[in-house]
C-alpha cells in the first residue's frame, strides 16, 4: 500500500517525532534518515521499529523490517534533508547509564557542558568517533543526542559511540572514582600547552559553552589546558578545539 497522504497518522506521527523533543523522549523512539546512517544504526544494534521507504528515489537493498512505502511528495514532508536517498527508518532509543561505563587505562573522553546546538554535538560526536575517544557525556540534561539534527551532522557517528548524560556532581564522581587526569579548558595564567599533556594515561577534557566557557563548578577541579593560538582570536568553534584535542590524544597513543 502506497501512502500518498499527509493526513495519514504514520506521517503525523513521524513528522511530530521530527519536531517534537518531548514527543520523541516519550515515545522512546527516534528517525533516522539516509542510507548510510541507517546501516550505521542496524550496525550497532539499534533496534529498528518501522522504515518509510521512497521507491522512486532508494537505490539500496530494502530492509527486513516492517516497510511503508510513500509516495515522492509524502517522502519530501518527512526527510529532514529533502529528498536524500529515500529511506528514513524509525527506532527505538537506548538507555545509557554512566556507572555502566568501565574505561580502559588509556582511555580518553570528551566532556561537553551545556553543548547549545545540535549541529555542534554531532561535529562533536564525528569527531570523537573518528578519533577514537571513549566516551563523550554531555552535562546539561536538556540535550538531545537523538535530535535529527544531531544525527544528521554526526553522520550516524552518534550510533558507534559510547554517549551519556549527568549532572556535574555525578561525572566529577565518576572522573575521580574512575582516576581520570582532567584537563579544563578556562583560560587562565596557569594553563598548560595541550601537547604537554599525557594522553596515555586516563584523561577527561572538559569544554564548555562558545559563550560563556565551563562553569564555575569545574574551576579548581582539574588542570588548565589550552590549545597555542598565534592569531588575534582567542577562542576556536567549539567543535574544531573538540577535534584538535581529539587528534591530538590519538596522536600520541598512536
Amino acid at each position: 500500500m502506497l501512502i500518498e497522504s499527509f493526513q495519514n497518522d504514520k506521517i503525523k506521527n513521524i513528522t511530530k517525532l521530527l519536531t517534537d523533543n518531548r514527543f520523541r523522549k516519550k515515545s522512546k523512539v527516534f528517525v533516522v534518515e539516509g542510507q548510510q546512517e541507517n546501516e550505521r544504526a542496524q550496525k550497532y544494534d539499534f533496534e529498528p521499529v518501522e522504515f518509510f521507504i521512497c521507491e522512486n528515489i532508494f537505490k539500496g537493498t530494502l530492509p527486513t523490517n516492517k516497510i511503508h512505502y510513500v509516495s515522492d511528495k509524502v517522502y519530501e514532508k518527512i526527510a529532514y534533508r529533502g529528498s536524500s536517498e529515500g529511506i528514513i527508518g524509525v527506532y527505538k532509543t537506548k538507555e545509557a547509564n554512566l556507572n555502566h561505563f568501565k574505561p580502559k587505562e588509556n582511555s580518553t573522553i570528551i566532556i561537553v557542558e551545556g553543548v547549545e546546538k545540535p549541529g555542534n554535538l554531532g561535529a562533536i560526536l564525528r569527531s570523537c568517533e573518528a578519533f577514537g575517544i571513549d566516551a563523550l557525556i554531555v552535562t546539561d540534561t536538556k540535550a538531545d543526542f537523538y535530535n535529527p539534527n544531531v544525527i544528521r551532522s554526526s553522520v550516524g557517528c552518534l550510533f558507534g559511540m559510547d554517549v551519556f548524560q549527568g549532572e556535574n556532581e555525578e561525572v566529577l564522581d565518576f572522573l575521580n572514582k574512575n582516576t581520570f587526569n582532567i584537563y579544563t579548558t578556562i583560560m587562565d595564567e596557569s594553563s598548560e600547552n595541550i601537547f604537554k599533556r599525557n594522553f596515555k594515561q586516563k584523561s577527561a577534557v572538559l569544554f564548555g559553552t562558545e559563550h560563556s566557557g565551563l562553569s564555575d563548578f569545574w574551576h579548581g577541579k582539574g588542570k588548565n589546558t589550552l590549545i597555542p593560538m598565534t592569531g588575534s582570536i582567542d577562542s576556536l568553534n567549539l567543535s574544531n578545539a573538540v577535534a584538535i584535542t581529539c587528534y591530538e590524544a590519538l596522536r600520541q597513543k598512536s
